[in-house]
């Protein structure tokens, strides 16, 4: 799956960058580089959508249809 996030990036005062996503609440990552911030922030993201989706789908009665939909 191919999605587009925004990532909010700030200086940290101790050093490094802070990163946070609006779209995905609870998402943000550090780094000591702009790049090692964005990572960090993707990891988050990935790990926090897989989480929310196995949640949903735990005790869904087998009849319920499941189709895919995709938005460009």
């Amino acid at each position: 799956m191919k999605a587009e996030f925004t990532a909010i990036i700030e200086k940290a005062p101790e050093g490094g960058y802070w990163a946070m996503c609006p779209e995905v609440p609870g998402a943000n990552g550090q780094g000591e580089t702009l790049e090692e911030a964005k990572n960090s922030l993707r990891e988050a993201i990935e790990l926090i959508l897989e989480d929310r989706r196995a949640d949903f789908f735990r005790g869904l009665p087998e009849e319920v249809i499941q189709e895919k939909v995709i938005i460009e």
